[in-house]
């Protein structure tokens, strides 16, 4: 049977933080976002306030949407304040040690029967839940970028996690207008298990002359029906985030189609990352 969650936390307020605080608030929990300083969480909350002025905008919510969505919204700088959320999203830095670092912290903060999720794309979930006494009470929630946009939702049930806490998960993702699909905790999980070696087959096969990065792209929008090709997909992604995930994933399985191909290495030592940067595959300093 799933809990009732009434005052979710997030801590991280960056694009996915952010994103998944606003759609909490959207949805009509009473939402509070973390950040480790004032300027890192103005920026944060910052975006939020735009993104939801641009769907007021498209006429996509009302104006009176978008402020009770803010007032249901709170940000801090103090983990104390997290001390009575039924759930806390963590969607920091992906570092381990970090992590680990927070769910030890929150542990001694929380009640005990809030219930921790990770947004983590590629980190272990048990690793993290260790760090607490609360392991059956720790599961991921991997939303996708942008939050507000993407209808998919990855509940992520380790060895530890309890059949409550995966169906409190999933009970609170279709809460928020999402699809719950439900993995167990190993790399990549689902989408990225499956995404990644395409990705970098499709970079092997620039790398070796199978075809231009156009034609390749065009191959796969046009053959398959995609809303995108592999290597604009790649650089909307961002190169370094693909490369940090695939040397995970390979480090985990230890199988060729998980290694990160020379190519994507050397644009990542460039800092070549795909848009985010201004360059990837394509140029988009244009």
């Amino acid at each position: 049977m799933a809990a009732t969650i009434k005052k979710v936390g997030v801590m991280g307020c960056g694009l996915m933080g952010g994103g998944i605080a606003q759609v909490a608030a959207q949805s009509g929990f009473e939402t509070i976002v973390g950040e480790v300083s004032e300027d890192l969480l103005g920026r944060g909350i910052g975006r939020i306030q735009g993104f939801l002025g641009k769907d007021i905008e498209k006429g996509k919510i009302t104006r009176e949407e978008g402020e009770a969505t803010l007032k249901r919204l709170k940000g801090t700088t103090n983990l104390q304040d997290f001390a009575d959320c039924d759930l806390v999203i963590e969607a920091i830095i992906e570092n381990m040690d970090e992590k680990r670092k927070l769910y030890s912290a929150l542990d001694g903060i929380c009640k005990p029967e809030t219930i921790f999720a990770s947004n983590t794309s590629s980190l272990p979930v048990i690793e993290m839940a260790a760090a607490t006494k609360r392991a059956d009470r720790v599961g991921g929630l991997h939303f996708f970028n942008p939050v507000p946009v993407m209808k998919l939702v990855e509940a992520v049930k380790t060895i530890s996690t309890s059949d409550e806490t995966l169906e409190t998960l999933k009970t609170f993702g279709q809460s928020l207008g999402k699809t719950v699909v439900v993995a167990k905790d190993t790399p990549g999980f689902i989408v990225n298990l499956l995404l990644v070696p395409y990705l970098l087959d499709a970079i092997r096969a620039l790398e070796s002359g199978v075809a231009t990065k156009e034609d390749i792209d065009n191959g796969m929008k046009l053959g398959c029906g995609h809303p995108m090709g592999p290597l604009t997909l790649l650089d909307f992604v961002g190169l370094d985030t693909t490369y940090y995930i695939a040397n995970i994933m390979f480090e985990e399985f230890k199988e060729a189609r998980y290694a990160p191909p020379p190519l994507l290495r050397r644009m990542v030592l460039a800092g070549q990352y795909g848009k985010k940067s201004g360059k990837g595959f394509y140029d988009y300093n244009q």
